[in-house]
């Protein structure tokens, strides 16, 4: 683990209420354009912030496979569905890194990697695994902070990848940029699929 990486004894900040704010997870499932009994691999799904409203918001059918390198972060997650007696038929909890995800080939609709990008030590290696999860058709979406903002809240400036360096790694990898845009106050969503 480098130290780009959100550790679990910070965890509390996830749940922090300003974020419902400036990180509003409605806002983010209208961007992701979610529909009813897709499968989605949110990598990197810390204490469940987007895992449990977008497993919501999928209904009965559909499945979230909350993937997480911290074993702690998937307990805070477990006992969070727990205690509201809710999601647990719907939200699979795996450890597992974004370039290493315990998943079948071609098993997801939508890759989301959330305020991860940033954190990664081969963003090349995590593209290879999201193209191998993905079905035909399916879709990668990248959230994550801003550049032109300075911390707090998120990492420090230094750690920021801008959307534009984002857009032209994923080119560069052989990946279509679909759409890149703001999304609450401080991040960006970038949308790409694998080019044929």
């Amino acid at each position: 683990m480098n130290d780009r990486v959100f550790s679990h004894i910070q965890a509390a900040k996830l749940d922090d209420p300003a974020r419902l704010k400036w990180l509003p997870p409605s806002d983010v499932i209208a961007a992701l354009d979610i529909h009813s009994g897709m499968v989605v691999v949110d990598v990197g799904a810390g204490t469940g912030y987007l895992s449990i409203p977008i497993a919501d918001w999928l209904g009965a059918p559909g499945i979230v496979y909350a993937v997480d390198l911290q074993l702690e972060m998937l307990e805070i997650l477990k006992k969070k569905l727990h205690r509201g007696k809710k999601n647990l038929c719907k939200i699979e909890l795996l450890q597992g890194k974004a370039d290493c995800v315990p998943l079948p080939n071609r098993s997801a609709d939508l890759v989301l990697l959330a305020n991860l990008w940033h954190e990664l030590d081969s963003p090349e290696a995590a593209l290879r695994e999201a193209r191998r999860l993905l079905r035909p058709g399916g879709k990668l979406a990248i959230l994550d902070w801003r550049a032109d903002f300075s911390a707090p809240p998120g990492p420090p400036q230094e750690h920021r990848i801008s959307d534009v360096a984002v857009c032209d790694m994923l080119r560069s990898e052989s990946w279509v940029v679909q759409v890149s845009k703001t999304i609450g106050t401080f991040s960006y969503l970038v949308f790409a699929t694998p080019a044929v």
